[in-house]
């Protein structure tokens, strides 16, 4: 296993497959690294060294009791990139992850990022307020709190099987590996880190952050995203980053790492070579 310890001695897992110009991923609550592995596999196999942690709290990182929000998120991730020594990445971030890139971005700025991405990214902020009508009420949240403090594993199933893959839908086919591999992740990671990580990516508003990116940057956002609604995210964020490109996926659901992986690694091969 490869692992870096903090300054605060908080252990990182990390994965760090091929050579090549360095693509870093950030995960989305509540997996690991793990999830991006269609795109490490594909990237680490067309010239690209694919590095990938899994963030505080999750998969095989240590369990620390505080410390589960965005500025430690965004912390962290700078320590190991300083850590591996990482330049000219690219940094892409998933769901919870566009908000760690975000973050990370805002607190360091790009010296070490030539170019960005947001996939399914929960920028500019998902929580509803007086500023933000547009994002989800309240109640969403604190239903996803109750649902863990009550039985997270079957949250995690029930996410996984109905909005998170698209499989309520209509017509949808249910990969049952799929919805197994959700779950397997969701609960390796602490009951207290993902916990926390509720509030961390729904109330963390990410606006000043988007305004700093100075890199070219890729948003991708299916606009049947049931998790994370496109018009509050991946379009909010396109009108907040000067030097972007928004790609719709039609139909998509929020779990399009997987739903339409073939698509996305098209696309972000082509955003890495342009």
């Amino acid at each position: 296993m490869s692992t870096f310890t903090t300054r605060a001695g908080v252990d990182l897992y990390y994965k760090d497959w091929g050579s090549g110009p360095i693509v870093v991923f950030c995960h989305g609550w509540p997996l690991s690294a793990d999830s991006w592995e269609a795109q490490m596999f594909f990237l680490a196999g067309n010239g690209y060294r694919c590095i990938a942690h899994d963030r505080r709290g999750h998969g095989r990182s240590s369990q620390p009791w505080d410390g589960n929000d965005m500025d430690h998120y965004a912390d962290d991730l700078a320590e190991l990139l300083e850590h591996l020594d990482v330049t000219d990445a690219a940094l892409f971030g998933f769901s919870t992850g566009g908000g760690e890139v975000a973050r990370y971005i805002g607190r360091h700025g790009t010296a070490r990022v030539t170019k960005a991405g947001l996939i399914s990214a929960v920028p500019p902020l998902m929580l509803k307020t007086p500023a933000n009508p547009g994002g989800l009420p309240i109640e969403v949240f604190d239903g996803l709190r109750a649902g863990s403090l009550a039985d997270r594993s079957q949250l995690y199933k029930d996410l996984a099987a109905g909005p998170f893959f698209g499989y309520n839908r209509p017509g949808a086919t249910p990969s049952q590996g799929a919805i197994d591999w959700f779950w397997l992740q969701g609960m390796a990671g602490g009951h207290k880190n993902t916990y926390d990580s509720i509030a961390a990516f729904s109330a963390t508003d990410f606006t000043e952050d988007l305004k700093k990116f100075d890199v070219p940057t890729l948003i991708v956002h299916g606009d049947d995203d049931q998790v994370v609604p496109i018009d509050a995210a991946g379009r909010a964020s396109a009108k907040l980053i000067a030097d972007n490109k928004l790609i719709v996926y039609p139909g998509a659901p929020h779990g399009l790492t997987d739903t339409h992986k073939d698509r996305l690694n098209a696309d972000l091969l082509a955003f890495l070579q342009s």
